[in-house]
C-alpha cells in the first residue's frame, strides 16, 4: 500500500514534470539555434500578461446600491422636515393677505425691529423726502409705498390698527424663531428659509426631491469630486425658481452621498471580456535568424520562439519526478505517524479511501483548473469519518505537496487550504445533515474571505478580487455539497461510521431494535442500563461515546434467538436451565448469542466497528454460572470426563479498544450494581473494582488499552450512574379506607 500509494500520489501531484522544457527562461542555450522558417511565433505569457493588465485597468461595472439611495432619500426628509418645524416656529406667511401687501414686502417687514419699523411708519406719514440711506432702499421704499396706498384706501382705523399687530405679531415671532435655530440648519440662510410662502415651500419640497431623485437615478459612484457634484446640482436646478435654486445648492451637497456600488459579477464578466479582447502577442522572426546564441540566458521571447518551433527540448524531468516521490514519501510517513498517534487502526480498505480522496484533489487540479479542486471535501470527508486531527494532517500534506506541482496559484492554494482545514476540524462535531450543510456555508464564508484577505496583501485591487472571491466561497461551498452527498455511499462501501451514521443506527425505531424491546424486553431494559454506564464511562475517559451507545444498544441483541433462556427475560418461576440438567448445552446456548447476533448484524448492515462489541463485550470469560455447575456434577459422579474450563468460555476476542472494553465493564457490572438496593457508595465501589480485577486477572482487557488509572476513574463514574438511578425517595402514606 506505501508503493502504491507513493506511486499515485507522485503521478498526480508531479504531472507538470512528464513534459517539462528542457530549454526555460532563464536558462542558458547550450548552443547557438536559429529560426527553421519565418514564422509570427505567439508569446503566451506576454499575452497572459497583456490580459491581466487588461484585466486589471478595466473600469468596474457599478449598481445602484437601493438601501444607500433610501438612506439619502430619508436625510433629505428628515432636513425638509427639520426646515419644516423651524419655519414654523416664525409664524404663518404670509400674516395678512397679499392684496393688501405682497409677500415680498410682508417679508422685509417682519425682520425689522422694534426702532427700525416705527421709523418706517413715521416717513410713511412724513412728506418730506427720506432722511436716512437705509429709507432709501427698495425694500423700504416698495415698503413705504404699500403701506400708504394701504392707509388711503382703507379710511378705518381699526383695519390700520389690526395691520399694525400683524406685524408687530410677526416681528415678534421672527425674532424667536431666530434665536432658536436648529443645529442642522445653522449653516443654512435663515432669512432664506423663512422666505418663501407656505405654496412655494411646497413646491420648492417638491421640485428638490425630484432633483435629488434624478441625481440619484443616474448615480453617484464612490470618488466622485465635489466640483463634479455641484456642477450636477446646477444643472439639475437651472429650470428653477432663484430661491428654491439657493436652497438646493446648499442642502442638497449635505445629503448626497454615492450610492453605486461595484457589481462583483458584472465587474468580473466585463473585465473577462475586455481581456478577452486584447490580441495575441506575436514576434516575428525570419528564415535562418538567431533566436539565441550559445552561452546567453533564455529570454522569455527567445523561449516562446523554440516553442513554437518545438526546439525547447521537452522531455520528463526526472530530477522534479525524484523529489516529488520524496516529498510524497516524507508525507506519507507523516499520515502514518499520527494515524498511530491518534489510535485508529486502519485496514487496507481505509488507505485505500484515503488515498482515492488525496489523489482526487491533485487529480482535477490537473484536468481542470485549481479552483475546482477537492480538497474541501477531502478535508470533510476524512475528519468526518476518522476525526479532526488527520483530517487537518491530511489537509496539511495535501496543500503541501500540491504546492510542488505549481508554478503559480499559490494564494489561491492558501485559500482553499484555509476553507479545508475549517472544514476538516469541526465536520466530526456535526450530528445532523443539517449541520453539515451549515458548515458548507462556513466554508464558503472562510474561502472567500480568506482569498480577498491573500490577495490584498499581495497588492491587487479591492475591486477586481470581490468576483474572484465570491466565485472561490461557491466553489468550496459547492464541495461541501458533494461531499454531504456521496457520504452514505462511502459509508456503505467501506464500512465506516461517522456521528451521524451512528445517530442514526441508536435510534430506537430502527427495526432490529424495536424487535429486541418487543421479544426480549428484559434484555432490552438491561442494554438500556448498560448503555447509560458505558456511555458515561465513554465520556469521562474521552473515548467515541456516540460509537460506545451504539454499540451497546446491539451487543446483546442475539439474546433473541431465544430470549427465554437469559434470566432478565424469564417471566415465571420456571427455568429451561433447569429443565435441560445439562450445563454444557446450557453454556453452548448461552455462547450461541454471540454467533447469532454477529449473523443478525450482518445481515443488518450493521458497521463493522459495532459489530465488534457483540463478541468482545464477552471476551473469552468463564460461563461461571454453569462451569460451576459443571464440576459439581463431576464432582458427583466420578465416571464422567474432566471439566474443561475451555468448553465454558465465550469464542472472543478479548476487547480489541478502549470502547468495547468499557462496554464489558459496564455490562459485567450491570447486574451486581441492580442487585445493590440499599447499599453504600462505598460497597458499590468495592463490588465494581472486585469485578475489574477479575476481568483484569483473566487478561480480558490486555488488547483494551485501557489503564489502571482509566479503571479507577472508570469505577467512580459507574458509582455515581448507580447512585443516580437508586436515589432514596419519600416514603408516601398509605391511603386508609373508611368503613362503609
Amino acid at each position: 500500500m506505501f508503493v502504491v500509494s507513493v506511486a499515485a500520489l507522485t503521478s498526480v501531484i508531479g504531472h507538470r514534470f512528464y513534459n517539462e522544457p528542457q530549454l526555460t527562461i532563464g536558462t542558458v542555450a547550450p548552443e547557438t539555434i536559429k529560426a527553421p522558417e519565418s514564422a509570427q511565433a505567439a508569446d503566451p505569457i506576454a499575452t497572459a500578461a497583456a490580459r491581466e493588465a487588461a484585466f486589471r485597468n478595466a473600469v468596474s461595472v457599478y449598481m445602484v446600491n437601493p438601501s444607500q439611495t433610501a438612506a439619502i432619500q430619508a436625510d433629505l426628509d428628515s432636513y425638509l422636515a427639520d426646515i419644516q418645524k423651524f419655519r414654523g416656529s416664525a409664524g404663518e406667511f404670509p400674516y395678512t393677505s397679499i392684496k393688501t401687501l405682497s409677500p415680498r414686502v410682508q417679508h422685509f417687514l417682519r425682520q425689522q425691529n422694534t426702532g427700525d419699523f416705527q421709523t418706517l411708519l413715521k416717513q410713511v406719514n412724513a412728506t418730506t423726502p427720506p432722511s436716512t440711506a437705509w429709507l432709501k432702499t427698495k425694500n423700504a421704499q416698495a415698503a413705504i409705498k404699500a403701506l400708504r396706498t394701504y392707509r388711503a384706501k382703507e379710511k378705518d382705523g381699526v383695519k390700520w390698527s389690526a395691520l399694525m399687530r400683524s406685524i408687530t405679531q410677526a416681528q415678534q415671532d421672527y425674532q424667536a424663531a431666530l434665536g432658536k435655530v436648529p443645529p442642522r440648519l445653522q449653516g443654512f440662510s435663515s432669512r432664506t428659509l423663512l422666505e418663501f410662502t407656505e405654496p412655494e415651500w411646497a413646491m420648492a419640497q417638491k421640485r428638490l426631491r425630484t432633483a435629488l431623485k434624478r441625481i440619484l437615478t443616474q448615480g453617484i459612484p464612490p470618488g466622485l469630486p465635489g466640483t463634479v457634484m455641484r456642477s450636477t446640482i446646477k444643472v439639475q436646478l437651472q429650470d428653477y425658481p432663484a430661491k428654491v435654486q439657493a436652497l438646493g445648492i446648499k442642502l442638497l451637497p449635505n445629503v448626497l452621498k454615492p450610492n453605486l456600488s461595484i457589481d462583483p459579477t458584472g465587474t468580473l464578466r466585463q473585465r473577462e471580456i475586455i481581456a478577452e479582447q486584447i490580441p495575441p502577442i506575436l514576434i516575428p522572426i525570419d528564415k535562418d535568424e538567431v533566436i539565441v546564441k550559445s552561452g546567453e540566458r533564455i529570454s522569455q521571447a527567445d523561449f516562446a520562439l523554440l516553442e513554437h518551433f518545438g526546439l525547447s527540448r521537452r522531455g520528463i524531468n526526472l530530477l522534479g519526478l525524484f523529489g516529488t516521490m520524496a516529498a510524497v514519501s516524507g508525507g506519507i510517513a507523516v499520515f502514518l505517524v499520527v494515524q498511530r498517534r491518534c489510535r485508529l487502526e486502519f485496514d487496507r480498505r481505509d488507505y485505500v479511501l484515503v488515498l482515492m480522496l488525496s489523489a482526487s484533489a491533485s487529480l482535477l487540479i490537473w484536468t481542470t483548473a485549481l479552483r475546482y479542486t477537492s480538497l474541501p471535501a477531502v478535508g470533510l470527508l476524512v475528519g468526518s469519518f476518522y476525526g479532526p486531527v488527520l483530517g487537518a494532517t491530511v489537509v496539511v500534506i495535501l496543500s503541501s505537496l500540491i504546492s510542488l506541482g505549481l508554478s503559480s496559484g499559490f494564494i489561491e492554494l492558501g485559500a482553499i487550504a484555509a476553507g479545508s482545514l475549517v472544514a476538516s476540524l469541526v465536520a466530526r462535531q456535526r450530528r445532523s445533515r443539517e449541520e453539515i450543510a451549515l458548515l458548507g456555508v462556513i466554508v464558503a464564508i472562510t474561502q472567500g474571505v480568506a482569498l480577498f484577505i491573500l490577495m490584498t496583501l499581495a497588492g491587487a485591487p479591492v475591486y477586481s478580487i470581490l468576483g474572484l472571491s465570491l466565485i472561490q466561497g461557491l466553489v468550496g461551498l459547492g464541495w461541501t455539497i458533494v461531499a454531504l452527498g456521496i457520504s452514505p455511499y462511502i459509508e456503505h462501501v467501506f464500512d465506516l461510521v461517522t456521528p451521524i451514521r451512528l445517530a442514526e443506527l441508536a435510534n430506537p425505531n430502527r427495526p432490529l431494535l424495536k424487535r429486541l424491546s418487543r421479544e426480549a424486553p428484559g434484555t432490552f431494559q438491561h442494554t438500556m442500563f448498560v448503555a447509560t454506564l458505558a456511555e458515561a464511562g465513554a465520556s469521562a475517559l474521552d473515548c467515541n461515546v456516540e460509537l460506545v451507545r451504539t454499540g451497546t444498544l446491539y451487543h446483546d441483541i442475539g439474546k433473541m434467538h431465544d430470549p427465554q433462556f437469559f434470566i432478565e427475560n424469564q417471566r415465571d418461576t420456571t427455568n429451561k436451565h433447569d429443565l435441560l440438567n445439562d450445563p454444557w448445552q446450557s453454556a453452548e446456548i448461552i455462547k450461541k448469542h454471540v454467533s447469532e447476533g454477529l449473523v443478525m448484524a450482518r445481515k443488518c448492515r450493521l458497521p463493522a466497528a459495532v459489530q465488534a462489541f457483540i463478541p468482545e463485550h464477552q471476551g473469552t470469560m468463564v460461563i461461571a454460572f454453569f462451569h460451576h455447575q459443571a464440576q459439581q456434577q463431576a464432582s458427583a459422579n466420578p465416571e464422567l470426563d474432566p471439566v474443561q474450563e475451555s468448553d465454558f468460555r465465550y469464542p472472543g476476542p478479548v476487547p480489541q479498544s478502549r470502547e468495547t472494553g468499557i462496554v464489558m465493564l459496564a455490562d459485567s457490572c450491570e447486574a451486581a450494581l441492580r442487585s445493590l438496593k440499599d447499599a453504600t457508595p462505598d460497597l458499590a465501589l468495592k463490588t465494581i473494582n472486585k469485578i475489574f480485577k477479575a476481568r483484569w486477572q483473566d487478561n480480558q482487557l490486555v488488547d483494551s488499552q485501557l489503564t489502571r488509572d482509566e479503571l479507577n476513574v472508570l469505577a467512580e463514574v459507574f458509582v455515581e450512574v448507580w447512585m443516580q438511578f437508586h436515589h432514596k425517595r419519600i416514603p408516601y402514606p398509605t391511603a386508609t379506607i373508611p368503613p362503609k
